[in-house]
């Protein structure tokens, strides 16, 4: 499940042995560290079974360190980072982990940010549903799960243009343009009257926050390994959990202004929180560098965030760990052909299909939380705090999942988790009556919309299985426009005229949570397929490229026109 096959002529301090066909001139090349466990994880590698010695060499062997490989990677001159690129350069451990610190600190917590800013405009909602939103513009609950479809299919429409935009401008530029134009809609619906007002800025919302997300993935893959990328987006995505918790606790507060200049307290708190991401998309201007060497800003950073031994490091240690990084530059946009060509990439279709129905067994519960809390019985305040516990229970299986996914190696056992997770719950939940306690109602409740989000694992594997800037880009936009198809679907599972008679809990919904436990039951096939799908390639690959002498093995390297994961020494991930 690596992403490319280490040349057979490196010996085990990672120089190149005559015997097995080196040059004298590869042997004097400076020494490679010692390959780190595969199984390791994140934040904190180490090597199995021994501390990890700080002052030793951290540059991992690659591609690069074949005379043949170095040639057939080797990074063309328009990418923006070729400069700072030798397949000599060597570092310690010690510098590696200073420099990651330093990203994380400069580059992810700004990304987290702008994230938190996205969460609190497209989720406000949920809040504003526990103040009489609904009553107050007289709409019904298949109103609001049309606000909620409209939403889901512009974002859906605009995940495409929006990353091939991006790729041509740069997401330095487009991101923070996206942040300014949702935020104004955002605060805009302050003044919001009646339905069609509320289907107008949910479509607006969804098609200026469209592509936000894989923009924002692609930009930290700049900066980030393969193995690091998951577990910073699972940090990633903690942001989204924050942003419901600070979102729950601001709205308690913001509630309780209704009827101050005559106003339901819904509006102050669209107004405030589209404020408040405004700020942070203006900062987003200046906060987000086109990439690693081009930190500089003229009045803000005249020295940049990174020296040039750091940009050396940061250049080098991407590369080795994926050499198609290299493929694009940064303001390169992508032709119809080459678009084309990545949507027709079938081997990622798996992906796709998990993308579609993964949150579809727990998507209507997580929608409908706060409006089935209030019509439980519980007070406005009471339902936006109650929301807090599943929460920090999602929040913590995030955490735990994306570390499983990486210290097990294994994409499908870590994500299959939702699914076993959801499936129990969901058949308690299709046993309730109107007889059951509102209490055990809200733990089961609980239970379900605290499930494991392993949305980011999948995003990071869509990511690794695509192995060129060019599919990544795609490929990309194609997972979470699949995503959102699935949200489209969830949004519209629990009916009005489904729910039994006299009865205002949208839970109780015999006919969708009947449905929510056959697609579960369902997902739980399709994650073993997914398993057994890219196995089944490997082996192949592996039969075949092991077939071939050292010689043929080189003259593909060579000669091979097959890009991307195409190629016969890629490995997929699963």
């Amino acid at each position: 499940m690596t992403t490319y096959l280490p040349d057979d002529r490196l010996s085990s301090d990672g120089s190149f042995d005559e015997k097995l066909g080196g040059s004298i001139n590869d042997q004097k090349r400076p020494p490679l560290g010692t390959p780190i466990d595969q199984g390791s994880t994140g934040l904190f590698r180490r090597r199995k079974g021994q501390a990890l010695d700080l002052d030793s060499i951290a540059t991992q062997p690659s591609v690069f360190d074949d005379p043949v490989g170095l040639e057939a990677y080797r990074p063309p001159p328009q990418y923006e980072n070729a400069h700072r690129f030798d397949p000599d350069a060597r570092w310690t451990w010690r510098e590696e982990k200073r420099l990651v610190r330093k990203i994380d600190l400069r580059i992810m917590v700004w990304a987290a940010l702008m994230f938190f800013a996205l969460d609190l405009d497209r989720t406000n909602l949920s809040q504003a549903n526990t103040d009489n939103f609904l009553g107050d513009l007289g709409l019904t609950t298949d109103d609001f799960n049309l606000g909620n479809t409209l939403f889901r299919l512009s974002f859906l429409i605009a995940e495409l243009p929006s990353q091939l935009v991006s790729k041509r401008v740069g997401p330095d530029n487009w991101i923070p343009f996206q942040m300014i134009c949702w935020s104004t809609v955002a605060f805009s619906q302050f003044w919001i009257k009646g339905r069609a007002s509320f289907l107008a800025t949910r479509f607006l919302l969804g098609f200026l926050q469209g592509g936000f997300i894989p923009d924002v993935v692609l930009y930290l893959s700049y900066y980030y390994t393969k193995k690091e990328l998951p577990i910073r987006l699972a940090y990633f995505w903690v942001s989204n959990y924050a942003s419901h918790i600070f979102s729950a606790f601001l709205a308690t507060g913001i509630l309780k202004m209704r009827g101050v200049h005559g106003k339901a307290g819904w509006r102050y708190l669209f107004l405030l929180e589209g404020c408040l991401t405004l700020a942070i998309g203006l900062g987003s201007c200046v906060m987000m560098p086109p990439g690693p060497t081009q930190t500089k800003h003229k009045y803000l950073r005249p020295n940049g965030w990174f020296d040039e031994r750091e940009e050396t490091i940061m250049v080098n240690r991407v590369l080795r760990d994926d050499p198609s990084k290299s493929d694009m530059h940064n303001r390169e946009g992508l032709s119809p052909m080459k678009i084309f060509q990545a949507l027709k990439d079938w081997r990622l279709w798996p992906l796709y299909c998990l993308g579609l129905v993964h949150m579809i067994p727990t998507g209507p519960p997580q929608v409908y939380l706060t409006l089935s809390l209030k019509n439980l019985g519980f007070t406005t305040t009471q339902s936006n705090l109650l929301v807090i516990p599943s929460t920090v229970l999602g929040l913590l299986m995030l955490l735990f999942t994306a570390y499983l996914s990486e210290i097990i190696n294994s994409r499908v056992v870590a994500t299959i988790i939702l699914q076993i997770w959801a499936l129990p719950l969901l058949i308690a939940l299709y046993t309730f009556n109107k007889s059951t306690s509102q209490w055990v109602y809200y733990a089961v409740i609980t239970l379900v919309t605290g499930f494991p989000y392993v949305h980011p694992i999948q995003v990071a594997w869509a990511s690794r299985n695509s192995y060129s800037v060019r599919t990544r880009t795609v490929s990309a936009s194609c997972y979470n426009m699949f995503v959102q198809a699935g949200a489209i679907v969830y949004a519209n599972i629990y009916r009005t005229d489904d729910k039994p008679s006299s009865s205002k809990r949208s839970f109780l919904d015999k006919r969708g949570n009947k449905a929510l436990i056959g697609i579960c039951s369902m997902n739980i096939v399709l994650y073993i397929g997914t398993f057994f799908f890219y196995r089944a390639i490997n082996r192949s690959r592996d039969k075949k490229w092991n077939s071939w002498t050292k010689k043929e093995q080189q003259e593909y390297i060579e000669t091979t026109k097959d890009v991307g994961n195409e190629r016969l020494d890629f490995r997929f991930a699963y």
